[in-house]
């Protein structure tokens, strides 16, 4: 029956189901209607990430926050004079008395310590909490005002204090003091000046006016205290020595300085930074609040060596591509072997494709990541195959679909587990897909498709 003997609708009919164009127009369709199901994917994950860091954050607020040693600052007291005119008389002012601070840091300053590492539970999420004791010995020099011009009797030396920084206070798990030329000292909550520890302890020392400036004053100090996620320390010393061990497997070490040596194997790490004073924008000694100090801390993380999250997150990147892919398989064995597909088929695949996402990062809430991977993906590849099956009604077309649906799952999950080469293979498969698919196309008359068909 030729076509002139058709209405208008049945030509259209014909030209509905026939029209090549129309197919490849009605796939990018599907396809960027499938964003929105892929969107919604990607939103779960941020919402569950999100959860776990509230369950982090829980925990830690009742064992420990992250953990930052700043100090030992040593802080004489001095009085200062500064002028305060009168509002009304620009020439008349009178003096009014106030307290400086002067801050001297340690010339050495060593420490040394171990982190106990444990898990903790918060529903399904893992938090990972410590317990560390570290050691602090050095010494400082006698504190020299003789650069500042300040009058030896504004100076309040029996005002004099030592202070110690640490982010939560309320992790410490006893007593500190600190044995100040061979006696001993405790501290006390609190600082009286925040110019350079905003969160810490504090204990007033003897430092005289009589001493000279050669003279050393050395100390040894004990930590016990809890923490989680982290550890860090400020270099205050002139020379700063920090050695930790710990049998946690997977740290990462961040800050302003990387280690001078790490040793990481099975039985845990161990970590030695040195820093001179050169390596720092402060000085040794300074009045009032200084720049910098923060911004010069270096530390160790203990990290969960496989997130979940980011490796779903990852994956779901490549979820255009992946039923684009798909849908493109479909697409050459619908043209190359004369197989008829609706669109109504392509949406039930490239939902399918969507589910193995939401089963993915279900299962990995629970079991390792790499065997979530495998079950999600045998399943999806399982249920595609069989309703490619049905579809093509061909062994040999069903068992093509589902080798290519294996190679593209096992490309995917390579793809993931590289964090330097990711770009390079992705852009290396794509490159390989492409070229197949020219080859497979380059003697196809795209105009003898619907004659070929209507025959």
């Amino acid at each position: 029956m030729t076509t002139n003997n058709l209405s208008f609708f049945e030509r259209a009919n014909t030209w509905i189901k026939q029209s090549v164009m129309l197919r490849l127009i009605t796939i990018g369709i599907i396809i960027l209607l499938l964003l929105i199901p892929v969107s919604m994917i990607e939103n779960l994950i941020r919402e569950r990430e999100e959860r776990q860091r509230e369950a982090i954050t829980e925990v830690s607020s009742k064992w420990g926050e992250q953990q930052t040693i700043t100090g030992l600052v040593l802080t004489v007291p001095y009085k200062t004079n500064s002028r305060v005119y009168e509002s009304d008389k620009p020439d008349v002012f009178k003096l009014v008395e106030s307290i400086g601070y002067a801050h001297f840091l340690p010339e050495v300053l060593d420490i040394t310590g171990v982190i106990s590492p444990e898990i903790r539970y918060r529903g399904i999420y893992e938090v990972i909490v410590y317990n560390s004791k570290v050691s602090l010995t050095g010494s400082f020099l006698a504190p020299n005002f003789e650069e500042w011009n300040i009058d030896q009797n504004d100076i309040l030396w029996d005002d004099a204090f030592i202070s110690l920084g640490l982010s939560d206070l309320r992790s410490i798990q006893e007593n500190i003091s600190i044995n100040w030329n061979n006696r001993q000292y405790f501290f006390n909550p609190g600082v009286e000046s925040n110019d350079v520890i905003q969160n810490g302890i504090s204990t007033r020392l003897p430092v005289k006016l009589t001493e000279y400036a050669g003279t050393k004053h050395t100390f040894t100090l004990d930590l016990n205290f809890n923490g989680s996620t982290s550890l860090n320390f400020v270099p205050l010393g002139k020379l700063t020595k920090v050695t930790i061990q710990s049998t946690w497997k997977n740290p990462s070490f961040v800050g302003a300085f990387l280690p001078d040596n790490r040793v990481i194997n099975a039985g845990g790490f161990s970590a030695n930074w040195e820093v001179i004073h050169l390596n720092r924008s402060y000085p040794q000694y300074f009045k009032g609040a200084v720049q910098g100090i923060n911004e010069s801390s270096f530390g160790v993380n203990l990290i969960v060596p496989v997130d979940e999250y980011q490796k779903s997150m990852r994956s779901a990147k490549y979820a255009v591509m992946f039923i684009t892919l798909t849908f493109l398989i479909f697409f050459f064995v619908q043209v190359l072997n004369g197989v008829k597909i609706h669109p109504v088929q392509y949406i039930i695949v490239g939902l399918a494709l969507c589910v193995f996402y939401t089963l993915l990062i279900a299962l990995s809430e629970h079991i390792p990541f790499k065997f979530s991977y495998l079950i999600s993906s045998v399943s999806i590849i399982g249920m595609i195959t069989l309703y490619a099956k049905g579809i093509f009604n061909s062994q040999k077309l069903t068992a093509l679909i589902c080798l290519i649906l294996v190679v593209l799952y096992v490309f995917i999950y390579s793809i993931i587990q590289m964090e330097d080469f990711a770009l390079l293979m992705g852009s290396i498969g794509l490159f390989i897909v492409l070229a197949t698919v020219m080859y497979l196309s380059r003697k196809i008359d795209w105009y003898a498709i619907k004659s070929k068909e209507e025959e």
